[in-house]
């Protein structure tokens, strides 16, 4: 008799959490004005609003923590964290910073110039905030089949060639680099298929346009081309992983994902030029280029969750609870983005609440009813987040509309799953009674859906 699978892990340290009233809830989500990024994290029963620097740490990590050199130059920790990822990504220049956006913030402030275009297989919201807010264009280039959430492709995060090949050739001069993230995000973190990171990075070379990899879930990426790519079957994840970087120039990475840490990000390359540049903003910005917004006890951490989250049986455990959901949704009918991902379920709201047209939000309306029903936060990812065109400020309707069911890493059962599945089946079978969604009441001008308030129409 074959064994059941089993995590790679058992569970050492535990954290109450508590059921609410679905009257505690009305007013809850009345007071945070509809934006579940505003409510308490104790109002909250599964929290699936994001997996960055939700995860739970090891052993391993907690005792690195207690051997951080937090010297404020040279630390020990610093080194041993640039080790780990030189060895993991080849790339010799690392710059530490405190997050993944800020990494972005100091890479595109030395990169990015007023009227600039920056292609991208659908950059996410910091990504693309970054770049509109210095007056440049980000230009998605994912592949067109990706919009079509019930459409069972492997790698439906890939850069459609011919879109790219296009943008390169009407805009010479204009591209300071090409965003290629893995996996991509927006479309439901849907993974890259290494061929298409071999001839994206060749494309735009061919163009003399560098590529910088948006590297946050870069192990789950590399977990897919080990099990959905021919010819990688047998290759580990840490020789996939040092495969993908070999083709890109530099990285940005939000370590508080793939790296298994709770704060934390940094950007490596091999250009010289570019480390140089960067430290200038990396210092006014993040401080000094050995900690860069770091703690030594999180560098620490963070290598040793980099070593981790590059084996095969981590990331198998946490993509398999993942489908786990998945299979659970696919029981009651719900609709999601097909393939499940790596990270996150990406419910369709469109099709679930198809009587609110889109000007009303349907994933937002959708997030706010999961959160009513069960007390689970999830995260929309959809026309909110999409937020206003730079130039016409209309609201931007033409991608998709998500409700993403992001997974902690190590944090939740799948007992947990199911409460998630049932909940999410009571509110698809009363889903023709919700005919009415929200209207916006205050937003900012740049990535709005963190403090965006809502009312009920």
């Amino acid at each position: 008799m074959e064994l059941p699978f089993a995590e790679a892990w058992k569970i050492k340290m535990v954290e109450p959490i508590r059921k609410s009233t679905r009257a505690e809830r009305e007013k809850w989500l009345l007071e945070a004005k509809n934006n579940v990024f505003m409510l308490k994290s104790e109002q909250v029963y599964i929290d699936l609003l994001t997996d960055s620097g939700t995860g739970s740490m090891s052993d391993r990590q907690w005792s690195a923590m207690m051997l951080g050199d937090e010297s404020y130059s040279g630390a020990r920790s610093f080194f041993e964290l640039k080790d780990t990822i030189t060895r993991l990504t080849g790339f010799r220049y690392v710059i530490p910073t405190h997050q993944g956006r800020a990494a972005e913030n100091v890479l595109f402030s030395y990169l990015v110039k007023e009227g600039n275009i920056v292609p991208g297989n659908a950059h996410f919201d910091t990504t693309k905030g970054h770049i509109e807010s210095r007056h440049a264009f980000a230009i998605d280039v994912t592949i067109p089949e990706a919009h079509d959430t019930q459409h069972e492709l492997p790698f439906k995060g890939n850069v459609s060639l011919e879109m790219t090949e296009k943008i390169l050739k009407e805009n010479p001069g204009k591209v300071p680099f090409f965003v290629l993230t893995v996996t991509n995000n927006t479309v439901g973190g849907q993974p890259v298929s290494m061929q298409n990171i071999r001839e994206t990075c060749a494309l735009c070379h061919k163009y003399g346009v560098p590529v910088v990899m948006d590297s946050a879930r870069f192990a789950e990426n590399a977990y897919f081309i080990k099990t959905r790519e021919a010819g990688y079957q047998d290759k580990t994840i840490k020789e996939i992983a040092k495969e993908m970087f070999s083709y890109a120039d530099c990285m940005t990475m939000s370590a508080k994902k793939d790296g298994l840490v709770n704060m934390g990000g940094f950007i490596a390359t091999n250009r010289e030029e570019w480390y140089e540049g960067c430290k200038l903003f990396c210092i006014p910005f993040e401080g000094f280029i050995t900690y860069g917004g770091m703690n030594g006890r999180d560098m620490a951490a963070l290598a040793v969750g980099l070593e981790e989250n590059t084996e095969f049986d981590m990331l198998d455990t946490r993509i398999r609870q993942v489908h786990y959901l998945a299979q659970k949704l696919d029981e009651y009918g719900i609709p999601y983005q097909r393939p499940a991902g790596g990270h996150a379920i990406f419910v369709d709201a469109d099709k679930v609440l198809d009587r609110i047209p889109k000007e009303e939000f349907p994933a937002q309306t959708l997030t706010c009813e999961l959160y009513l029903e069960a007390g689970i936060r999830a995260c929309e990812i959809g026309y909110i987040l999409a937020d206003r065109d730079p130039v016409t400020r209309e609201n931007r309707f033409g991608g998709l509309d998500f409700v993403r069911l992001c997974i902690p890493r190590r944090v939740y059962t799948n007992n947990h799953m199911d409460v998630i599945a049932a909940a999410l089946k009571n509110v698809y079978d009363r889903r023709e009674q919700i005919t009415h969604g929200v209207r916006i009441t205050k937003e900012a001008p740049l990535m709005r859906h963190f403090t965006v308030e809502l009312e009920r129409i």
